[in-house]
């Protein structure tokens, strides 16, 4: 996947690049009213939501086209460079018509390749338009990487994802989970395309924003999109999630910024030693997994079941307990003697059934 750097005339390529602006474009006066708040704190590129698709209609659904000539004024009053999310290919074709610089394609979007590959046909012939891609609504690395190589197959090179957590059941102090290993794992396929957290949807509150932050600037992300309005308690969509431009000057301020450097000798025998307990790590895997084979043999001379659930449930209950008294989480043991458990399944079943 050919890709070049997302770089903006005018603007520090130092982490991170913000993109900052409300939800939802509602009134002319609330967008430049927000806009001059956020340039005034040196911000370099304006946010909103145009068209915004709700899960149930009846709600606000954005101000339409109209609200593509306020963000043209933002860019003409203030020089700021302006995005929006687009879901259709009109909505593309009106945004490019308005010189929108960045467009990004929402999770509820990406989801659906059909939508995405209407999207990447009406880009075809604007290379140099920048596209981000928000991941997939599930826990799905595959389906947003697909959405991403459609859009590089339609020409376009200034590609970046957008991490904003990932829906799920369960109850969470989150609105959608990070589940951090899944941009950390699309960083690693796709080493040279840009990532940015969107701490305003993952959080889903406004306290959230500013710990998310670090945490995305900590993994080495490279940018921002936090949704930011003048007066977020009056927001139309999506208030609670929003911070005023003052506040999300503060949490920039204070953002700790690590750079990656050379390794240094100290580093470099940290890491000999994690090498050294992987090894071991892998060699106990391999003794338990052996152990796991005979208990397979036992069970078929025996014509005992595989799954003896009350023993499964008796090993992820304590060694979710053995684990938090060792400073782990419960959650973080059980997935892994989940998947261990897995593993021992298989070569039992591989056993019996020979």
């Amino acid at each position: 996947m050919e890709l070049e750097s997302i770089l903006l005339p005018g603007i520090s390529a130092q982490r991170p690049l913000v993109i900052a602006g409300p939800c939802s474009a509602e009134t002319e006066e609330q967008v430049m009213a927000t806009a001059k708040q956020l340039y005034d704190r040196g911000q370099k590129v304006f946010r909103a939501g145009i068209w915004k698709p709700r899960t149930k209609p009846g709600g606000f659904e954005g101000v339409g086209t109209v609200g593509l000539e306020w963000l043209k004024k933002v860019k003409e009053t203030y020089g700021m460079y302006t995005a929006t999310e687009v879901a259709t290919p009109k909505h593309v074709e009106e945004a490019l018509k308005a010189g929108i610089d960045i467009l990004w394609i929402g999770a509820r979007t990406t989801a659906n390749p059909f939508a995405v590959q209407d999207l990447a046909d009406a880009l075809q012939g604007v290379e140099d338009t920048i596209v981000l891609i928000k991941n997939p609504v599930n826990p799905d690395l595959e389906l947003w990487i697909g959405a991403i190589e459609r859009i590089s197959n339609a020409g376009i090179k200034k590609i970046g994802a957008i991490h904003r957590g990932f829906s799920s059941y369960d109850k969470s102090i989150y609105r959608n989970i990070p589940q951090w290993h899944i941009p950390i794992e699309l960083r690693r396929r796709i080493p040279n395309l840009p990532i940015f957290s969107d701490p305003s949807h993952i959080g889903g509150r406004r306290e959230l924003i500013a710990p998310l932050c670090q945490q995305a600037m900590d993994l080495n992300f490279d940018g921002l999109i936090v949704e930011s309005h003048y007066d977020p308690d009056d927001a139309w969509s999506d208030a609670k999630q929003q911070v005023t431009p003052d506040v999300l000057e503060y949490i920039l301020n204070l953002l700790v910024i690590r750079t990656e450097v050379s390794t240094t000798e100290n580093l470099t025998e940290l890491r000999k030693q994690i090498d050294e307990c992987d090894t071991t790590l892998i060699e106990l895997l391999a003794k338990r997994m052996r152990i796991s084979r005979e208990i397979g043999t036992f069970k078929k001379e025996h014509n005992v079941t595989i799954l003896q659930s009350d023993r499964y449930r008796e090993i992820l209950d304590k060694r979710g307990a053995q684990g938090a008294l060792c400073g782990m989480t419960e959650s973080f043991l059980r997935g892994i003697f989940e998947s261990i458990h897995e593993e021992s399944v298989r070569q039992q079943m591989n056993i019996i059934n020979k």
